[in-house]
């Protein structure tokens, strides 16, 4: 515990580091506000469903707990991991917004209807109020803790822990066809595009 502390001390007397932190917030909160009316917009004017060679071949099955209540711990998880590191806050809440904020475009420019047999289940009400079907391209679950890998490569055990967690999610949307499979293959490739943008753009402080 008093080496947490001592980090906030360090970081609340760097001035730098602190309006960074602000900024990273602010940007985090407007890209989210810019993202949710990208998916109104997108689910509103949805085009139709295509088919697909992977969701055209597997059964559907139930992964409404991992798609859900996998991705809340994942959030949860980020979050302690930052407030025991507040001197990584900065660039992680930064990169983050940049993959919001870019997932978002994509959400408007390509606005096709969920494969036609989606699982229809009623997850829970929180999350049925902030999750939309046509943000679909692409796979916010599977980039996500890909870019916290890519962002955490110098800590090996979360390193392993976000890949994984990343594959886990990539799988379970594909299971539960919420997900085409362009939008979890290119995931991959778009997010490590946006983490190269992020550290060419973004200070890194934890490499202090």
């Amino acid at each position: 515990m008093e080496q947490i502390l001592h980090r906030y001390k360090v970081v609340l007397k760097d001035k730098n580091i602190a309006l960074s932190m602000f900024f990273g917030f602010f940007f985090l909160i407007s890209s989210l506000v810019i993202n949710y009316y990208a998916c109104i917009y997108a689910t509103a004017e949805a085009s139709n469903s295509v088919t697909d060679i992977i969701l055209s071949n597997i059964p559907i099955i139930n992964v409404d707990r991992i798609y859900a209540d996998g991705f809340l711990i994942l959030v949860l998880f980020i979050t302690t991991v930052l407030m025991m590191q507040p001197k990584r806050m900065p660039f992680v809440l930064k990169s983050i917004a940049l993959f919001v904020s870019i997932r978002a475009v994509f959400i408007v420019l390509t606005h096709i209807a969920p494969f036609p047999d989606p699982s229809g289940h009623e997850i829970n009400y929180i999350y049925n109020k902030v999750n939309f079907s046509a943000d679909l391209f692409f796979s916010g679950h599977t980039g996500l803790p890909f870019l916290l890998a890519l962002i955490f490569w110098d800590i090996p055990w979360l390193k392993w822990t976000f890949l994984t967690l990343s594959v886990i999610f990539a799988v379970s949307v594909l299971l539960g066809h919420h997900h085409y499979s362009i939008d979890v293959l290119g995931a991959y490739f778009i997010t490590y595009s946006i983490y190269k943008i992020a550290e060419r753009f973004f200070e890194r402080y934890d490499k202090i």
